[in-house]
């Protein structure tokens, strides 16, 4: 086991980084004074993780869309109860997710700590399928599948993805298909879990007033070294070009919404945070609440009060997003690919680039007064293989204006860019 201290001049901030002898990175931040405690236990594994393989295998293997999402379900049930009655049992809270490109299985309490842990790493680490219980959950998952088909916001973001990728599994629902669930067995489930819940594809991460030794001892007694199997996941190679400019569906809304999407580069885990640092920078200079593009739209009615902008990025993929609701989308789009426009002709100002600088930052001191967010930070610094906690706000202090500007000029190609829009069903 290799142990060292990361720390960080600028904020005075420091956590523990471990290599454990099973294979396990381990990242612990000490928060003396707070109550709440909160651990995420996370793999490198969701949903546009299909094709893959290991040194174990002869070539790649593509799997049914929805299985990363599948197995969170299933592990929460082991031979005897639902992992949700032993928190119960600690007075911990505990929950997991499935994203794009990795699965976390968390719980925050304020006492008993440590017996919560021994069940975050206990049953994790204990699969336990059976072709009947599979069956099962395949009613379940079909049945959430289905209420995301009925969710208006849900769809106007996975039909901007369809518009965006011709074959990225990006663009997939997390959950998968109707019929891609139908082809998932209790095999699938055990070959994806025997390669993705590898230790040396994982991470622990854990924010709190906690004791780092007991923490580690826990982690000697309970987690066995294991064999790195040199794990290899890739998705299908892209086209520059969006797959369709404009998608649109009707649903029971009263104002259409939309999303905008610019499609873009992917970058590797070692630029993905600088890089998202400075699109979600040139995002907020186009159309932060102070910019003038933001107060013309609001003014004229073309916007309102939910609107919203996002970087999606992660393994294979890079959008920025723009959304809400507005009266005229196709108008909205116009007007924010005039602007790109001339920004890229013209440069940010320093000025409101300093402002949104110095906000940014600020947000992100503020998140270090907070356990939760912390423990955040550190699942994203380990699941991203860096381990650094601090390369956000380093990205962020280093930024220049001549930098979002190159930014703007490479991610926001208004040509190469897809309008989702969910419009209210004629009567």
């Amino acid at each position: 086991m290799t142990k060292e201290i990361i720390s960080n001049a600028r904020t005075g901030e420091k956590y523990t980084r471990v290599l454990h002898d099973s294979g396990l990175e381990i990242l612990i931040w000490k928060t003396e004074g707070h109550s709440v405690k909160h651990a995420l236990f996370g793999t490198r594994y969701g949903s546009v993780n299909t094709t893959f393989k290991t040194s174990d295998d002869p070539d790649f293997v593509t799997v049914p869309s929805g299985i990363a999402h599948y197995l969170e379900h299933k592990l929460f049930e082991n031979e005897d109860c639902d992992v949700f009655d032993l928190y119960a049992q600690t007075g911990a809270s505990g929950n997991a997710y499935t994203s794009f490109d990795r699965t976390c299985y968390l719980f925050s309490c304020t006492d008993n700590f440590i017996p919560s842990l021994r069940i975050l790493l206990d049953f994790v680490r204990k699969p336990y399928f059976t072709e009947e219980t599979v069956r099962k959950e395949q009613g379940i998952i079909g049945q959430e599948i289905r209420m995301y088909d009925d969710s208006p916001d849900w769809k106007v973001f996975f039909n901007l993805l369809e518009g965006i990728y011709h074959e990225n599994p990006v663009r997939i629902d997390i959950a998968g298909t109707q019929e891609s669930i139908a082809q998932i067995n209790a095999d699938l489930l055990y070959r994806c879990y025997n390669t993705f819940y590898n230790l040396h594809n994982m991470v622990l991460a854990i924010a709190g007033d906690v004791d780092e030794e007991e923490i580690l001892s826990v982690c000697d007694e309970l987690l066995k070294p294991c064999e790195n199997k040199n794990l290899i996941s890739i998705v299908p190679e892209e086209p520059d070009k969006v797959k369709d400019s404009y998608k649109e569906q009707s649903f029971e809304v009263a104002v259409p919404i939309f999303n905008l999407g610019f499609k873009s580069k992917p970058v590797s885990n070692d630029d993905i945070v600088r890089e998202t640092v400075l699109c979600n920078m040139a995002e907020e200079l186009l159309m932060g609440e102070t910019s003038e593009l933001y107060k013309t739209l609001y003014d004229g009615g073309l916007i309102n009060s939910a609107f919203y902008f996002e970087t999606f990025s992660g393994d294979g993929f890079f959008v920025p997003i723009f959304g809400g609701e507005s009266r005229d989308p196709e108008k909205v789009r116009e007007m924010l690919g005039a602007e790109i426009k001339r920004r890229i002709a013209e440069g940010f100002d320093p000025e409101s680039f300093e402002i949104a600088k110095k906000h940014y930052y600020g947000s992100l001191i503020k998140g270090l007064g907070s356990p939760e967010s912390i423990a955040s930070g550190l699942i994203n610094a380990g699941l991203r293989g860096t381990g650094d906690a601090f390369s956000v706000i380093e990205a962020v202090a280093n930024a220049s204006v001549e930098d979002v500007n190159a930014c703007l000029k490479t991610r926001f190609d208004a040509d190469n860019s897809t309008l989702s829009v969910i419009r209210p069903i004629e009567k």
